[in-house]
This record gives C-alpha cells, sequence and structure tokens, in this order.
C-alpha cells in the first residue's frame, strides 16, 4: 500500500492553497504555477489524506461566505434603487464568472466526495461537470444563502420599479432588470429544476407588478375613450408587453414566463372586459367595419373560444338576416327571373366573402360561419318554396316545404346554355364564369336532387329542340356536377343522352339518304329523332293526338326504316317531343312559325276554312288532345308573351286558359304580323312559338315531384342496406349519422322517411331489430 508524507495533510498544503483561492474569488490575477500548483494540491489532499476532502470543502466554504459576506456589505450600503441594482450586478457578475473558473482544480475534491475513482473521471473538465461540480453548487448556495435572501425582496421592488418606470415612459437603463434576472436564472443549483429560484421569485413579481399596473390603468381608459379606442389601447399595451417580457424575462424553451405573461396580460386587457368589447361586435358587422372587427378579432381570438364564438353567432346571424332581407326587398323580380335570382344570390356571397376576407383574414372558423348562414339563405323558405308530394295511407298529402332555389338554378343553367338573348349577348368565357357561380351556390343547397331532375328536364328540351348554344360547354358542365359531389348514375346517365343524340343523328342522315334512293324529296324536310326511351321519356309524355296527314305518311316508313337497321326493337312515338315549321299567309303577308306538334294540330284545323270560327268543342274533336292539353296550347296561340299582336283571336275575351269553356270561339287573326319594337311592321319574317311550353304537362309536372320523392326513398333504402351490411349490428342513432352523411351531397333525409324506409326494409327480411335491443338493427344476408 502507498501511504501519504507530512507534505500532503490538509494543514500543509491549505496555507499554500489559500492565498491562490482568495486571488481568485477576487478576480486577481493567477499565475500559471499558482494555477497548475492548486491542482497538484487539490489532488494530494484528496487522495493521500484521508479526512482531507472535507476538511477542504469546510475550510472552502469558510472562505467562499466569507467573500460574499464582504460583497453583501458593498451591496446593502447603497438605499437608492439603481445604485443597489448596479452594485449587485456588480458584485454578482464577477462572482458568477468565478463560478465558472474556480471548480476547475476541485474536480478531484468532488470525486473523493461522490466515492467517485478513476483518474480520467478526477480529469473530466467538460461543462456538465462543472455545472454540476459540488464547489460551484457550494457558490451558488452560498450566495443564495448569504446575500440573496437578506436583499431579494429588495432587488425584486427595485427592479419592477424601474419597469413600472418603463410602463409610465420613463427612460432607465434596462440592464439593470436584465442583470438581476441573469442572477434569479442561474443561482439555482438544482439539477432537476434549474429556474426554480427565477420562477418562484423574478417571475412572479414580474407577472404580480403587470397584473397590478393594468387594473388599475385600463378600467380608467376604457371608462375615458369608448370600446373603440380602448380596443386600440389594448392591442398596443399587448404588444408592449410581448416585447417588454422577451428583454426582461426568461426566453429558453424550458421557461414557460412568456406564455405566463400573455395568458395574464389577455385576462387582464381583454378577457376582463370581454362582454363590454364584444357588444358593440353585431354593430361593426352591420356597418361594415372591417378595420374595427379585424382588431376586435385579434384580441378576441388571444382570448380563445368565449372570445371568439360570439363573433361567430354575431357573423352568422348578421349574414343570415341582411341575405333574407335582400331577398325579401327583391322578391318581386327574383320570384320570376331566375337570372336577377342567381345574381342576387352570388352578389349576397362575394358580398359576405369580402367580409370574411378584410375583417377576419379568410379564417376558417369564419368561413364555416359563412357557410353555414349562406346555406340557410339559400334553402330559405320565407319567399317562395318548392311542395313535393307523397303518398300515405292511400292519400296524397304534402310533406315538408323545401326550398325552389335548385329548380331556379337549373332555369339559370338553362338560359345560359340555351340558344337565348343572355347567352348570344355574353363571350364565352362570361358565360363559363356564369356556369362557375352556379356550381358554387348548388355547392350550399341542401336538396340537391331536385337540381338534378329539372337539369335533366332542360338539357333533354335543348338535345331534342337543338337549341344547346354550345355543346362543349354542355358537356363541362356534366362534368362540373360529377366534381360538386352529384351522383355518379345521375351524371353518366346524362353523358348517356349526349351520346344517343350522337347516334341519332347518324340515324337522321342515312333516313335521309334511304329517302333520296326512293325518290321521296319531301323527306329531306323530316328530321327524326330516335333515343333510348329508358334514358329520356316518362310513362306521362304518351299524349294522343290527330296528326296532320304529311306526318301520319311517314310514321310507317320511319318505322320501317329502322326495322331494317335494327331488328327486334320497337319505336314509340312521343308526339310531346315534337315540332315543325308552318307557314301562315294572311292579309298582311307571310310568316313562318315554328311551332310544337300540339300547336300545329290546333292551327291545321283552318286549313280547309282559313275565315271561320272554331269552337274549343270542335278544336277538341279535331285534334283528339286531352283537354288539359289543349288549353294550354289554344291559350299560347291567343297570349303569347312578348307578341303585340296574337295568331288566333277569341270570342268571348279571357284572361286565363281555366276561363275556356265548349263555346268559346277562335279564329286565325288575318292581321296577324311581326311588328318590331320601333312599331315597324314586317310583311315577312319567322315567329318561334314554342316557348317553354314544349316538352312539359301538367301531368308530368306532378311526376317529376312524385318522382324525386321515390327517387329520394329508393337512396334512403340503398344507404341503409350499404351500412347494414358493413356493419353487420348497428344502433339506431348511429345508422341515422352515417346516413345524413352519406345522402348530404344529394338531400337531407327527415326522420319520418328514414322510419318508413326502415320499417320497409325489415318488413322485406333486408334487417331486423336486436332481440336484445330494440334500439339496435341486425343486418340480414
Amino acid at each position: 500500500m502507498l501511504a501519504g508524507n507530512s507534505s500532503t495533510s490538509f494543514a500543509q498544503s491549505w496555507p499554500i492553497m489559500e492565498p491562490t483561492v482568495l486571488s481568485l474569488l477576487r478576480q486577481q490575477n493567477v499565475s500559471h504555477d499558482q494555477w497548475h500548483d492548486l491542482f497538484l494540491h487539490v489532488h494530494k489532499v484528496c487522495l493521500w489524506d484521508p479526512n482531507g476532502a472535507q476538511s477542504l470543502k469546510s475550510k472552502l466554504e469558510e472562505e467562499i461566505s466569507k467573500f460574499i459576506s464582504q460583497a453583501q456589505q458593498r451591496v446593502v450600503q447603497h438605499s437608492e434603487d439603481s445604485a443597489l441594482l448596479k452594485a449587485y450586478i456588480s458584485e454578482w457578475t464577477k462572482f458568477f464568472e468565478q463560478c465558472v473558473y474556480l471548480p476547475q482544480p476541485f474536480n478531484q475534491l468532488e470525486v473523493s466526495l461522490s466515492g467517485k475513482s478513476g483518474s480520467s473521471t478526477a480529469h473530466h473538465t467538460s461543462r456538465k461537470a462543472q455545472e454540476d461540480s459540488i464547489v460551484k453548487k457550494l457558490m451558488l448556495d452560498t450566495w443564495n444563502k448569504t446575500i440573496f435572501n437578506d436583499i431579494k425582496e429588495r432587488l425584486q421592488n427595485s427592479a419592477m420599479k424601474l419597469v413600472h418606470s418603463e410602463r409610465n415612459g420613463e427612460a432607465f437603463d434596462s440592464q439593470l432588470v436584465i442583470g438581476v434576472r441573469e442572477s434569479y436564472v442561474n443561482l439555482c443549483s438544482e439539477a432537476e429544476d434549474k429556474l426554480k429560484i427565477y420562477r418562484e421569485h423574478f417571475e412572479r413579481a414580474y407577472i404580480e407588478a403587470t397584473e397590478a399596473f393594468y387594473s388599475n390603468k385600463a378600467p380608467a381608459y376604457l371608462d375615458e375613450n369608448g370600446v373603440q379606442n380602448y380596443m386600440i389601447y389594448a392591442e398596443e399595451k399587448l404588444k408592449e408587453e410581448e416585447q417588454r417580457g422577451n428583454r426582461y424575462l426568461e426566453t429558453r424553451q424550458e421557461s414557460m414566463s412568456m406564455q405566463t405573461l400573455r395568458d395574464t396580460c389577455v385576462d387582464i386587457l381583454v378577457k376582463k372586459f370581454r362582454e363590454q368589447i364584444l357588444v358593440e361586435c353585431p354593430n361593426m358587422i352591420k356597418q361594415n367595419e372591417t378595420k374595427k372587427l379585424e382588431l376586435m378579432f385579434k384580441l378576441m381570438d388571444r382570448v380563445g373560444t368565449d372570445g371568439v364564438n360570439p363573433m361567430l353567432e354575431s357573423l352568422e346571424n348578421h349574414i343570415f338576416d341582411a341575405g333574407i332581407a335582400d331577398m325579401m326587398a327583391a322578391a318581386k323580380t327574383i320570384t320570376t327571373d331566375s337570372e336577377k335570382y342567381v345574381e342576387r344570390l352570388l352578389d349576397l356571397f362575394n358580398r359576405f366573402s369580402l367580409l370574411v376576407k378584410e375583417a377576419f383574414n379568410d379564417d376558417a372558423r369564419f368561413m364555416t360561419s359563412r357557410d353555414k348562414a349562406y346555406r340557410r339563405v339559400v334553402n330559405d323558405l320565407s319567399i317562395f318554396c318548392l311542395e313535393l308530394p307523397v303518398k300515405s295511407s292511400g292519400a296524397n298529402v304534402r310533406c315538408q316545404p323545401e326550398s325552389k332555389c335548385p329548380e331556379l338554378l337549373a332555369n339559370y343553367c338553362d338560359m345560359l346554355l340555351r340558344k337565348t338573348n343572355i347567352s348570344k349577348r355574353l363571350t364565352s368565357d362570361d358565360i363559363d364564369a356564369k356556369l362557375a357561380s352556379v356550381i358554387l351556390v348548388l355547392k350550399y343547397v341542401s336538396n340537391k336532387d331536385v337540381f338534378m331532375k329539372y337539369h335533366k328536364a332542360h338539357l333533354t328540351r335543348r338535345l331534342i329542340l337543338g337549341t344547346s348554344a354550345d355543346d362543349d360547354k354542355e358537356e363541362r358542365m356534366v362534368e362540373q356536377l360529377r366534381e360538386v359531389g352529384m351522383p355518379a348514375d345521375y351524371v353518366n346517365k346524362l353523358q348517356r343522352m349526349f351520346q344517343d343524340i350522337k347516334v341519332s343523328d347518324d340515324l337522321n342522315h342515312r333516313f335521309k339518304l334511304d329517302a333520296r334512293n326512293n325518290n321521296e324529296p319531301t323527306a329531306e324536310s323530316l328530321n327524326i329523332k330516335i333515343l333510348n326511351d329508358g334514358a329520356w321519356s316518362r310513362a306521362s309524355d304518351k299524349v294522343t293526338v290527330s296528326l296532320p296527314v304529311e306526318l301520319e305518311d311517314y310514321i310507317p316508313k320511319v318505322e320501317a326504316f329502322y326495322k331494317r337497321m335494327h331488328t327486334g326493337r320497337k319505336l314509340q312515338w312521343q308526339h310531346l317531343y315534337s315540332n315543325g315549321t308552318l307557314t301562315l299567309t294572311n292579309e298582311v303577308g307571310k310568316v313562318e312559325l315554328e311551332v310544337t306538334t300540339f300547336q300545329m294540330a290546333v292551327l291545321l284545323s283552318w286549313n280547309q276554312r282559313p275565315k271561320d270560327r272554331i269552337s274549343y268543342e270542335a278544336l277538341r274533336l279535331s285534334t283528339q288532345l286531352p283537354d288539359s292539353e289543349l288549353r294550354r296550347t289554344v291559350w299560347s296561340l291567343i297570349a303569347f308573351p312578348k307578341m303585340k299582336k296574337q295568331v288566333l283571336l277569341c270570342e268571348p275575351e279571357i284572361k286565363k286558359h281555366q276561363e275556356i269553356d265548349d263555346s268559346t270561339l277562335f279564329w286565325v287573326n288575318q292581321q296577324f304580323c311581326i311588328v318590331t319594337k320601333g312599331n315597324k311592321v314586317l310583311h315577312k319574317g319567322k315567329v318561334n312559338l314554342i316557348g317553354r311550353l314544349q316538352l312539359s304537362t301538367e301531368k308530368s309536372k306532378n311526376e317529376d315531384n312524385e318522382g324525386i320523392v321515390r327517387l329520394r326513398e329508393l337512396r334512403v333504402q340503398e344507404a341503409i342496406v350499404k351500412i347494414m351490411k358493413m356493419r353487420k349490428t348497428v344502433t339506431n342513432a348511429a345508422l341515422q349519422t352515417e346516413l345524413v352523411d352519406i345522402l348530404r351531397n344529394m338531400f337531407q333525409p327527415s326522420r319520418k322517411m328514414i322510419k318508413e324506409m326502415i320499417e320497409w326494409l325489415i318488413e322485406h327480411k333486408y334487417m331486423m331489430r336486436d332481440e336484445n335491443d330494440i334500439n339496435s338493427f341486425v343486418y340480414l344476408a
């Protein structure tokens, strides 16, 4: 074994070590030899003197305490705040620098006291070793117990007084507060929580001082200057405190000081006055004061949901109220003009979108509120509604009314896609933009299936009559319907209609070629459309009519031609879809009339007796038209809109088609002619009398509405089966939630309809109620 000699004892070594230790504490120069000798003596004492390590620690603690007591005396002799802080910071700065250097020679002391071994450990001088060293902890703990505990209240109060002065606009040396903060941050020697002293003393004092300052200032400013000026004040102070906190508080990631400060400032400057500020919100929205709203939103967003939710509610209520008021004010126009209606809706959407952008920076929460309110406006029933009939217990009853918006949107699309004055005066880009706007509005429509039904009817009319303004736009519109979430089977059916027309055009070309080969030149004036019955027609479209001889003669020829092309197929003639051109010659001149087949049948009743008066009863016998269709057809010839002179005249005078009776007399107007807007009479020309009459009957309108309801029932059944097949067992609540989610792009199913369809599926063995839980259903494979 090795044994130490007298030169390695603590008593012999300390007198040699002491001057160097005191020089280091006092920041005096230490030579290289002295520094090296200190390492050597510490090493010898700790290794060779059995009590050397403990004695060395005690003596070191004694010298550190003496030094700190002297520093304390130099600090406390200052009574003025700034002087006190300067003295303390000066002493602390020097002392903390030595907390880095003094522990380095005493690494072996830490090894000996902790029971560690190994020379490599003894010479380990990494940053972590210095931070965790016993000597550094001893220095910091002694400073904490000696000087800090005695004057920390004075330090905090002095620092907070300076911050208070800065808040009042007075200038001072900010490094004083920063220096105090640094001492609090670095003073704690606990490895687990190095910011404990800072957080328990400096941070707490800073937060309390901030709260106390604004608790007095904020209410007074609000009372004197009002809410709107106070919001500007609050925003300025929040920014100031953010900047001030970044200077005076610890901003390391593990410190939560800045978040605590923000929360405190928001509580005292905003949250405390939340209700008073929010009272102004509805009026600001109404007055479109976007700058003030933007400021209010910034403040309330700091508060959280309690601040933002009332603003969301105010915005939603305003959009709905303003939207409905605007629509009601224009009710006379928009109920009769689908273009004005859609433009009004788009104007509302653009106006409210601009408000959300300028006031709330397109925040997702406010965009959602806009969408909710706009959806309510679009689907509102205040101005007009569509009532869909459903059958229950053998009797017709009316279901809950729905918005007529999808029907009007379909009408507007028809105006843009059909050859009309609107589509003619607009450029191609303008039409594309307006169709895109229709798609935008359609996204907010709840009962999209109604739009589907009417859009298909209009498309049918345009394709059959050949009135589409642009075939490419027609097909692009169908693709956009797919993108907006329309069911694939619906979109596919529309696309098949385009294919049908192309096939029909090819058949028509072959028919004319065949007629020429058979020396039948009159067939050149005949255009046939042979279409898929399932995709185009309804049972109610079959209307009997006595056709002119010229048309009757061609029916067998067309059928014979088609049988040669396709064996096993049968043609069904839909005269409701047909139209043609007649030439009317009278005392004024010659006019070509584009008419429906029904109008043609009526007008040809005067072919052999042009100046006779014919009763309504006689017209019914000659045309074989049903009463309802004959009335509407005759009315279109005696009261055609926008015509200054009508084709037919009647006696007695009637104001609506319901007033026609069997004895009402009709005759051809021999003075009929085309009159321009400048009242100029044209002796030749062409007039289109087809108008909006074609392709619709009273019966088919009812069938359309009933078809919508029936399709909804089928969609609900289909969706329930899909859910049940996937889930096998599901509760009633879960089933209804998933069902609404699946169908939301088409319509909103009513509770009554869901219940009826569930009962139907149970009755037909698609599903059953769970025997152990009446509110659950089980799928039957």
